[in-house]
């Protein structure tokens, strides 16, 4: 029986046995089911500032934990070894209770919550959720970082549970979205909607001869002017990674360049990488 899964805007309709494009959801016995919940391949204590967040609880550190999967095909993904794997990658195992606690053990080294990051963290909706409703429960802190592809429904149900969340604008252009494998107008409905909810950061990577016009990061700029200016904005720097290994890093100049452009719109901006 082919099921589709609701999640994300690929809506995979999969035979049973059979794994979506995000490598981390499956028909498992007629229903999708994430393979990759409780199931950890990183965990480590963060500053804040590493997710990035420059404006939620500066100086402060997160319990920083990832999975596999992811449901974009960045070429330039500096994560690939866990965001481009499925259930083959070793992994620990962590249900959300266990990881609460851990939480709770750290908050003498500063500690203030959870971030869900490193992969694609929704392609692994389940545990985000559960976990955070713990993780809330235990007057602690949700951080998510994300790509920002998930269906509407899904993410409006999520957001009252979240603290903060950083979301990947990865360009301002449909076409580069495409090439990802991705789609921009849901990527704006989702930073949008999140303003209404959380503290909400974005981080744009410069990839060059593809999105390093000052004319892109204008529209970019102002967009997010229009959501709201205090919104802060990560611009940037490329290296060489993945798939994309056949250019240079971004220069320098390029992102300091396209940082100033986005500040005609915006009260924080910050440049990443250099």
């Amino acid at each position: 029986m082919r099921i589709p899964c609701e999640l994300c805007i690929h809506r995979c309709v999969l035979e049973e046995g059979q794994t979506g494009l995000c490598r981390a959801r499956a028909n498992r016995g007629r229903r999708i089911v994430p393979l990759n919940y409780g199931k950890l391949t990183a965990l480590a204590l963060d500053p804040i500032e590493k997710k990035p967040l420059r404006r939620f609880r500066p100086g402060s550190m997160v319990l920083s934990v990832g999975s596999f999967g992811c449901n974009l095909r960045c070429p330039f993904c500096q994560n690939a070894s866990i965001a481009a794997a499925g259930e083959e990658y070793p992994t620990r195992d962590c249900p959300p209770y266990m990881l609460v606690e851990e939480a709770l053990r750290l908050r003498g080294q500063g500690n203030i919550g959870v971030a869900f990051t490193y992969n694609e963290p929704l392609v692994g909706y389940e545990y985000v959720r559960d976990c955070a409703v713990l993780v809330r429960k235990a007057g602690l802190c949700n951080v998510l970082v994300t790509n920002g592809t998930i269906r509407e429904g899904p993410w409006k149900a999520l957001l009252p549970l979240l603290d903060a969340v950083n979301i990947d604008l990865k360009g301002f252009t449909g076409e580069w979205y495409r090439s990802l494998g991705g789609d921009l107008e849901t990527v704006k409905r989702s930073i949008a909607l999140a303003a209404g909810f959380c503290h909400v950061e974005v981080t744009t990577l410069i990839v060059p001869g593809e999105n390093d016009s000052e004319e892109e990061m204008e529209a970019l700029s102002g967009w997010l002017a229009s959501v709201s200016s205090e919104i802060p904005l990560h611009v940037s720097r490329f290296f060489p990674r993945h798939h994309m290994c056949d250019r240079p890093p971004t220069p320098v100049e390029t992102v300091y360049r396209l940082a100033q452009a986005a500040r005609a719109n915006l009260s924080y901006v910050y440049t990443g990488n250099c």
